[in-house]
């Protein structure tokens, strides 16, 4: 948690601020951390991988959207 709070104050910086208040960007954070980003305190896993949630393919950005857009 601490990474991303860091990561997100480090783009702030950049785009001076956040527009608005529901901006993508935050949760596309949270995703990218969450699913993609691979921890060194989790031996080189994501917490999804640490909870059973793989994500397949090279490019997990565009798995994790066709998964998203797929209908149940």
């Amino acid at each position: 948690m601490e990474r991303l709070n860091g990561e997100i104050r480090d783009r702030e910086k950049t785009m001076r601020g956040l527009k608005k208040m529901d901006t993508p960007i935050l949760k596309g954070y949270q995703i990218y951390h969450n699913f993609i980003r691979e921890h060194e305190a989790l031996k080189g896993q994501t917490p999804a991988e640490r909870c059973g949630i793989i994500v397949e393919g090279k490019n997990k950005w565009k798995t994790l959207i066709e998964n998203a857009s797929k209908e149940n």
